[in-house]
């Protein structure tokens, strides 16, 4: 069974964010409306791009994507 993005995302939040994919996973643990259950990219992206005020850019989220992608394979 394929995990969500953000359940994938929460194996690199960290209290010390050592890079940019970790400060997103910090961001997104506490953005309580970021949606938790979508495996979507177009869902997850729309979702930043109007909501994610945390992320210095969209390319951090298109890697953590590409990782994800590859590992939920």
């Amino acid at each position: 069974m394929r995990k969500s993005f953000y359940h994938f995302l929460m194996k690199y939040r960290h209290p010390a964010p050592k890079d940019a994919i970790s400060s997103f996973a910090n961001d997104a643990f506490l953005d309580h409306a970021f949606p938790k259950t979508s495996e979507d990219y177009q869902e997850l992206s729309t979702y930043l791009e109007l909501n994610g005020q945390y992320l210095p850019s969209m390319i951090v989220f298109d890697e953590a994507w590409q990782e994800y992608s590859m590992s939920e394979r």
